[in-house]
């Protein structure tokens, strides 16, 4: 989640708030460009690639079988919904529980800033940490940014679980009183979706929950959220850090980035990437 743009939902406010939540709604201007950029052959292949490097690692932490592995339950049905073939995904949990396989990837965070300040946070997985790190350094250079020490920007995010639902398939009020009765934190209504936010400890118990009062979620993942967002308006500024972020999503070794910027729609119109 990138940029987020927070107000009140506008029914129902002062019950939900008296009881502990806030009600929020945004936007992500770069989750909704990575939809629409992950359409293209190139980087529908570049994202299988990621989904199957998360299986193996998911296999290789907590063993083969998702009834027992959170994480790699939650990697199959976001690989699933990607519409990663199953033969790919039995392969890849395989190759993470050693069957045949010597490859061996490592989890790294990078942490930098793109231009006009915005703060960035990369999460990785390479079997190669010197590549990785050269690569995305270039990045940073070409477009006016600065690869950081680890933990320079790090502080600036909160890691939240999130669970997201179809909006049009989920009763809004039912799905609340389902979540803040798991101890969910917040609920957010973004592009088509709901998204129910949770403490990093929570994630699995408010997933399970939700899934046994009968919702059923599209993604279960945390997630890292903006503490603030740095408003851009100049147009190159803009431009360096969307094809900054661009290049590091098309990176074989990146699983996710995060970063805290907000650009108006009218700007983005007129941006070339």
């Amino acid at each position: 989640m990138l940029a987020i743009i927070v107000f009140f939902k506008y029914h129902c406010e002062a019950d939900y708030i008296k009881r502990g939540i806030i009600i929020m709604s945004g936007h992500s201007k770069w989750s909704t460009i990575k939809h629409k950029k992950a359409k293209t052959d190139s980087l529908r292949a570049a994202e299988f690639q990621k989904f199957s490097r998360e299986l193996i690692v998911a296999a290789k932490l907590g063993g083969g079988d998702p009834a027992g592995n959170f994480r790699l339950r939650t990697a199959i049905e976001k690989a699933k919904a990607a519409g990663l073939p199953n033969d790919n995904i039995k392969r890849a949990i395989e190759k993470g529980c050693g069957a045949g396989s010597n490859e061996n990837y490592e989890e790294m965070i990078y942490e930098g800033y793109a231009a006009g300040g915005v703060a960035v946070v990369i999460e990785a997985m390479t079997d190669n940490k010197n590549r990785t790190a050269g690569d995305v350094r270039s990045y940073f250079t070409k477009f006016n940014g600065n690869l950081g020490e680890t933990g320079c920007v790090g502080w600036m995010f909160d890691k939240k679980g999130c669970i997201t639902f179809d909006a049009e398939s989920v009763d809004f009020d039912a799905l609340f009183e389902a979540a803040i009765n798991l101890d969910a934190e917040d609920i957010i209504e973004e592009e088509g979706e709901y998204k129910v936010y949770t403490s990093v400890p929570n994630l699995q118990t408010v997933t399970e929950g939700l899934e046994s009062a009968g919702f059923k979620s599209i993604t279960a993942e945390f997630t890292r959220v903006p503490q603030n967002t740095i408003e851009v308006t100049d147009e190159k500024t803009a431009l360096n850090i969307m094809r900054l972020l661009g290049r590091l999503e098309e990176h074989d070794d990146v699983q996710n980035v995060y970063a805290n910027f907000d650009i108006d729609d009218a700007l983005m119109e007129k941006l070339d990437i």
